[in-house]
């Protein structure tokens, strides 16, 4: 099959990669003359048969909008386009009915993997017809885990990312946790090494996950995050999360109390923070402040 992919960042790049390692045929386009295989969204969409399917993997908002735009104009009925970023669900409704009007198909995608995603697979949540879907079915099959799971039609355009912003809204909860027990082990003076109470956590035990896994990394690379300043960005679903459940009035105590932890974060040097930067660079190669 072949694909057309917009933006090579962390994540475009690594998934161009691993869909041609699957045997398709991508040809993906950025900004940065570096990254690309063609000058133009224009050369892509002239490089690809029809029906075409044009993956965009840009930041969510502004940049999507204006290259969905500028694809609505190169591509034709029976086309498909898939939003791949961190868009807000609201927005799918938009662009779907956008494309519909010129007869071209949309599916959003949740996609969570971050910089391990290349050799480990992409979890996906997409949405939208399931005529458009089955069109980019195969990208789907290659860039999934190996096995039953990891992949999921979650439901009509708009499901996907809200699937992937509740799972990241879930993701802000558990590594406020794992901080927050770290800071408590690390304060008390009968505790003598608390990276290796976190290691021995990793088997047998209740709490054991991928995102422990990875706070035992961390702190590996830095047994007290003493390098590390204590803030913590947010990069939007978490407060879509919270701003949902207040939609549908679903109370979600622990997710909105992750999400103020942040903010709180950025009003001082917080130890529980040191540790969820540590975590976020270590999923998803986010970038940390050092001291």
């Amino acid at each position: 099959m072949e694909l057309g992919l917009v933006g090579l960042g962390k994540m475009g790049g690594n998934m161009r990669e691993r869909i041609r390692r699957a045997g398709h045929t991508v040809i993906g386009y950025d900004r940065n003359p570096d990254l690309a295989d063609v000058a133009s969204l224009e050369e892509l969409v002239g490089k690809l048969k029809g029906p075409r399917v044009v993956w965009v993997m840009v930041p969510a908002g502004a940049a999507t909008q204006s290259t969905i735009d500028e694809l609505s104009e190169l591509l034709q009925p029976g086309d498909v386009v898939v939003d791949g970023g961190n868009s807000r669900w609201t927005d799918d409704e938009k662009h779907a009915e956008e494309l519909k009007a010129k007869g071209i198909g949309f599916v959003d995608c949740g996609v969570s993997g971050g910089v391990w995603g290349l050799e480990n697979g992409y979890a996906l949540m997409y949405g939208g017809d399931k005529d458009n879907v089955a069109k980019v079915q195969p990208i789907f099959d290659a860039l999934k885990p190996e096995g039953d799971f990891g992949s999921v039609h979650a439901g009509k355009v708009g499901a996907g990312h809200f699937a992937k912003m509740v799972h990241n809204g879930i993701e802000y909860a558990m590594m406020q946790a794992y901080a927050e027990g770290w800071e408590l082990l690390e304060k008390v003076d009968s505790v003598t090494d608390v990276r290796e109470v976190f290691r021995s956590w990793q088997e047998g035990t209740v709490i054991r996950s991928w995102l422990l896994d990875l706070a035992v990394n961390a702190l590996d690379d830095d047994e007290h995050l003493t390098d590390l300043r204590g803030y913590a960005q947010d990069s939007g679903e978490g407060r879509w999360t919270v701003e949902a459940a207040i939609d549908n009035a679903v109370p979600l105590p622990a997710i909105t109390a992750s999400l103020f932890a942040r903010f709180a974060s950025r009003q001082d040097d917080s130890p529980q923070m040191k540790m969820i930067a540590a975590l976020r660079n270590q999923f998803g190669g986010h970038a940390v402040e050092k001291k």
